[in-house]
């Protein structure tokens, strides 16, 4: 049983088409189809049902599943390993992010590129159940995202700093003076969220569960940039993290006045896997940015 071999099983079982997974791994089918059936040969057992248009599971390929993953993690954490102690800090380093972190993160990218040339950032911007599956699945080295409402066994995450949902208007708004406001206030408002499944509504809608309130949403956009465009040409209020208008001008965060208005920013990192210089880099120079202490001084402030 070699590594390849649990590699093309695992993206085919992905996938479930030997087509599909033939061209994720840059390899012919015909190729593809007989290390799978070399693999099949040796366990005694087959692994995929066929036929003309499906690829099913058997029982044995849903039980090989879990154990091919921890052999094939296992590998590309040894691997990592040997690279980074022959090179040090050079190579790859793939980090998730969520929207409300862009600005967050910002200026510790800046930095790490000055300070670490020769390594190549890969960022990817999706929503929080995306990167936590590609964190899983070891595309992802990092991830910057709030704590979610439901933890993963798999996942370790690591609180950088704490933060409240808010009332996002334009510094015009009426609310903008407003030191805080509750959640009954904002039903007198025309709202702009953040699109179900995003960490921000995720909270919201987690705050507002089981209250009999009535908001008036207008618009929903899964794009933070596209938010805070339509906030400066309008009287619409969002709700956002605090945080996400640190270095957006001309904006105002009114805290949510709310019982568990909690949102802590973490580091999330899997569990029990071996991290990069790049990675323990990275960390330790956003833990320290400017923008983090500032998190810091905000909640001091405000309480």
């Amino acid at each position: 049983m070699e590594i390849r071999q649990l590699k093309y099983f695992l993206k085919v079982a992905e996938t479930l088409n030997f087509s599909e997974a033939s061209r994720k791994l840059y390899i012919t089918q015909s190729t593809l189809s007989q290390q799978i059936s070399h693999l099949e040969q040796e366990i005694g057992l087959p692994l995929f049902e066929r036929n003309s248009h499906e690829v099913y599971l058997t029982e044995a390929g849903k039980e090989l599943l879990p154990y091919a993953q921890n052999a094939v993690n296992c590998t590309m954490a040894c691997v990592d390993h040997m690279n980074d102690l022959k090179e040090m800090l050079t190579g790859e380093l793939n980090i998730g992010v969520t929207y409300s972190f862009s600005n967050i993160m910002a200026e510790t990218l800046i930095a790490f590129l000055h300070a670490y040339p020769h390594v190549k950032l890969n960022i990817q911007y999706r929503s929080m159940q995306e990167l936590m599956d590609g964190l899983k699945k070891r595309e992802l080295d990092l991830v910057l995202a709030f704590k979610p409402i439901k933890t993963d066994k798999a996942i370790d995450s690591r609180a950088i700093f704490s933060n409240r949902l808010a009332a996002i208007v334009n510094e015009n708004h009426p609310l903008a003076r407003l030191s805080s406001i509750r959640l009954s206030e904002l039903e007198r408002y025309d709202l702009i969220l953040p699109c179900k499944g995003l960490q921000a509504r995720n909270a919201f809608d987690y705050l507002i569960e089981g209250k009999d309130l009535d908001f008036k949403i207008m618009v929903e956009v899964n794009n933070v940039n596209i938010i805070f465009d339509l906030l400066h040409r309008s009287n619409l209020v969002t709700v956002l993290s605090e945080s996400t208008t640190i270095l957006e001008k001309g904006m105002r965060a009114i805290p949510i006045d709310a019982a568990d208005n909690e949102m802590d920013g973490c580091i999330h990192i899997l569990k029990d896997a071996y991290m990069k210089n790049s990675a323990q880099e990275f960390i330790r120079m956003l833990s320290q940015s400017t923008s983090i202490l500032a998190n810091f001084a905000l909640k001091d402030i405000l309480r």
